[in-house]
């Protein structure tokens, strides 16, 4: 689950990492108002859960509180990258000798955190690396034993900190640790991290990602509205059900019972169609599930035909089948559905599924199933 900014403050200053003082408004003299009392001038910063915000025009100053009005009349409504604004957040504009960029974030291949320092923040952490990779240091380290001080300022002086920078950043990056710690995340990032002419560092923009599958032990986080976090309300019906789904732009409808499954799918059905759809329902394949799936994929418009490609290792797939089929007699589904099936009980599934008007390929070929559907769609031929 990806934390707004706003959200990721509230953890950094919960956990002591310095931030500026900051609201969060909804609509135009709301933030007059918290304008005036931050004390000019600020920035307004649309919250949506997408990089490049500033290139996008969602980032701007406000000099008067005339500017404040005029800038979020324009953000808010508007959309940046296809997300829309309905929340901005205030601040004060903070003016600064040096911008840094910190992070802690999983490291997949190794199986373990990162702690990552860069003295050029502001930008992509990822060009930086490209293009400057000294002014980038990183260190996997042991979650049992987490970042410890010391690591954090070697850190800090092999980028060319010194003196009190490297006190007050190591200590910064140690708390983020904690924040990343604490809440079960994937990422916690600093991006800026800012000293000011006074010597005093903020933190200008928190990013910070919870592990989806920790988040029973943050029933705080579990609660928040997955409408702004998710825009298509059939990927939030997905996440509702306990299934991965991805709407796409096409018309060919995809259940797959994993993910290689349906990314394999996917590919063949795009090199003549298009797919409508990403589906896995992971290993659960039972008949109320397959019901609710059959209706979440069949829900967007213009569908033109389903495949379905499914494999049952100690999942009976034949009760995946009966839901399926019941959907199609409750709702009288008329287009094209092909279905490979393979494993636990296959030949059960079979029957069901040839006795409701489901085409059934048993070849182990994606690539026959999905021939089978073109030719279905093309009439027959």
């Amino acid at each position: 689950m990806k934390l707004f900014e706003f959200e990721g403050v509230e953890l950094f200053r919960k956990e002591g990492i310095p931030v500026p003082d900051s609201a969060l408004v909804t609509n135009p003299e709301e933030a007059r108002a918290k304008a005036k009392a931050i004390g000019l001038p600020v920035v307004l910063k649309a919250q949506v859960l997408t990089g490049g915000r500033y290139l996008a025009g969602g980032v701007d100053t406000a000099e008067t509180l005339e500017d404040v009005l005029t800038i979020s009349r324009r953000i808010l409504g508007s959309t940046i990258r296809g997300l829309p604004v309905h929340r901005l957040l205030v601040a004060p504009k903070i003016e600064t000798t040096k911008e840094l960029y910190l992070a802690i974030t999983l490291d997949d291949y190794n199986g373990t955190p990162l702690a990552i320092v860069s003295t050029e923040g502001g930008v992509s952490i990822n060009t930086t690396a490209q293009e400057r990779a000294e002014t980038v240091v990183s260190r996997h380290f042991s979650i049992s034993q987490g970042l410890d001080l010391t690591e954090a300022r070697q850190m800090c002086y092999q980028v060319g900190l010194r003196a009190q920078d490297i006190t007050d950043v190591a200590g910064i990056l140690v708390t983020l640790y904690q924040v990343f710690r604490k809440n079960d995340a994937i990422l916690a990032e600093i991006n800026p991290l800012v000293r000011t002419p006074q010597g005093d560092y903020f933190a200008l923009d928190a990013k910070v990602e919870i592990d989806d599958s920790a988040l029973f032990r943050h029933p705080d986080l579990s609660k928040k509205s997955l409408e702004d976090r998710i825009p298509s309300a059939l990927e939030r019906k997905g996440r509702e059900i306990g299934v991965s789904y991805l709407e796409l732009d096409g018309d060919i409808a995809i259940i797959a019972s994993g993910a290689g499954l349906g990314m394999a799918s996917m590919d063949v059905i795009n090199e003549k169609m298009r797919a409508a759809n990403f589906l896995e329902t992971g290993g659960a394949i039972t008949a109320d599930l397959l019901y609710k799936v059959m209706d979440l994929v069949l829900s967007k418009k213009g569908i033109r035909g389903l495949f379905i490609n499914v494999y049952g290792g100690i999942n009976p797939i034949h009760e995946g089948a009966k839901g399926v089929v019941k959907y199609m007699a409750e709702h009288n589904v008329k287009i094209p559905i092909v279905a490979k099936a393979l494993g636990n009980h296959q030949e059960e599934t079979w029957e069901i599924f040839r006795a409701n008007g489901v085409h059934v390929v048993t070849d182990v070929s994606t690539e026959k199933a999905v021939s089978e559907l073109t030719r279905l769609l093309e009439g027959g031929k």
